[in-house]
């Protein structure tokens, strides 16, 4: 197939890229061209999907990737020089179009986010706000506006936690290196607490076998396909690094009443009893999104181990030390000393 893939240097789209050459499909690249080093032999095009989409102009290609697709003026820009140039598009949403994770096995008719106003959307238009204002809110309109322009022609993944080398999120790449580091390791909830996650890999490989294949529709995109718990997460972290880390089960309430922020200063972590600032109900669903739909129609999971080891092995070569996620270990230490006296007055 002649692919064109709209970003493609970095994580998920450099994941779609090794898998297209390794099944020699013909590769154009559409992004900023600030990482252009990344794969030399595969054409590049120069552009900005805010602004100038001219060198799309005038091509042909059987299937495009969208990876970047984070508001609906991009859409109906690159929409406007592809037109019926292409066959099949693949949209990378994500389960954030749901309006909340509260219910268990979340399946692909769940409620969706409500439309933001629109002189926010004007102010996403004209770079005065973030996207990831409404980030969820947005993918929900850019699905919305692929299939306007391609009806029946597009694959929206509704992608979940996306894992592995070049994850720039930190999130699993911080516990990997946490627990390589060793010592008593502070992690929030109980050991059986279920956590969702996917290697970029699986999410490639079976990507392209839907796009080969030309089909369509709505896919929740996350894994495994079984009831993964952080224990044994972790413990998987332990065996690949070889790392002495000794987990200290913290309660929610604890780790709540100490400002520790879900998600960004504890990663994987969304609490299941409490719930998040300007909720109502715990999101207990967040790591129940069913995958039935997507498993159905052919999508796998490499070992966990496999996934563990490559982002190790990335973690060891990076140059930059600054994180996205994650607390340091100062005041991990502190919160280990509150929680052993806590733990200490309730013995006594």
């Amino acid at each position: 197939m002649k692919v064109l893939i709209l970003g493609g240097t970095r994580f998920l789209g450099k994941a779609l890229v090794e898998e297209a050459l390794k099944r020699g499909h013909e590769i154009t690249l559409f992004n900023r061209g600030t990482n252009k080093e990344t794969f030399p032999e595969v054409e590049q095009l120069i552009g900005n999907r805010d602004s100038d989409v001219s060198s799309l102009e005038n091509r042909k290609w059987d299937v495009v990737m969208d990876t970047c697709g984070f508001a609906p003026h991009q859409i109906k820009k690159i929409a406007a020089v592809l037109g019926n140039n292409i066959q099949h598009y693949t949209y990378i949403s994500s389960i954030s179009a749901y309006k909340d994770w509260i219910p268990l096995n979340i399946t692909e008719d769940y409620h969706l986010q409500p439309m933001p106003p629109d002189n926010k959307l004007k102010d996403v238009e004209e770079g005065k706000i973030s996207p990831y204002e409404y980030y969820g809110a947005l993918k929900v309109l850019c699905e919305t506006e692929t299939e306007k322009h391609w009806p029946g022609r597009v694959l929206h993944i509704r992608a979940g936690l996306l894992v592995g080398s070049f994850d720039y999120s930190d999130r699993l790449p911080y516990w990997v290196q946490r627990v390589a580091q060793g010592g008593k390791t502070l992690v929030p909830g109980r050991p059986d607490r279920p956590i969702q996650l996917i290697d970029v890999k699986d999410v490639a490989t079976w990507v392209f076998d839907m796009a080969e294949n030309r089909k369509v529709g709505t896919f929740n995109v996350t894994g495994p396909d079984y009831e993964l718990t952080i224990e044994e997460l972790l413990n998987t972290c332990k065996a690949v690094t070889n790392g002495d880390a000794e987990f200290v089960w913290a309660d929610e309430q604890f780790v709540l009443d100490h400002k520790i922020q879900p998600w960004t200063e504890m990663p994987l972590w969304i609490p299941e009893h409490f719930p998040l600032e300007g909720e109502t109900e715990p999101w207990k669903g967040a790591s129940f999104i069913s995958v039935e739909k997507a498993v159905n129609a052919g999508l796998s999971f490499r070992p966990l181990k496999d996934t563990i080891h490559d982002v190790y092995q990335w973690e060891k070569a990076r140059q930059d030390s600054e994180r996205k996620t994650g607390i340091s270990r100062e005041r991990e230490q502190e919160l280990l000393e509150n929680w052993f006296q806590k733990e200490k007055k309730e013995t006594l």
